[in-house]
């Protein structure tokens, strides 16, 4: 299996693939596969995206004063667990 590719590089070819599709210039071979490697693009970031949410670790202040770390999680809507 070969190396991955950056978060970064795979948004820049998410984002070239866009705007191939929306050019309307390709056939609609060319716009399937290009589809395709869109879809793979953007699971690619999306992987990307979770391993690095599982890295971030949040630092809380508690009301004793001391500080603890728990891991970051966001809430459904996208919503921190410490906000609300």
């Amino acid at each position: 299996m070969g190396k991955r590719l950056s978060f970064e590089k795979n948004l820049e070819a998410l984002e070239q693939i866009v705007a191939e599709l929306e050019s309307g210039t390709l056939t609609l071979d060319e716009a399937l596969e290009r589809y395709e490697r869109g879809v793979a693009a953007h699971k690619e970031c999306m992987a990307i995206l979770a391993a690095a949410e599982k890295r971030i670790e949040v630092l809380l202040k508690g009301a004793d004063g001391t500080f603890e770390t728990r891991p970051f999680e966001l809430k459904e809507g996208g919503a921190r667990e410490d906000e609300a």
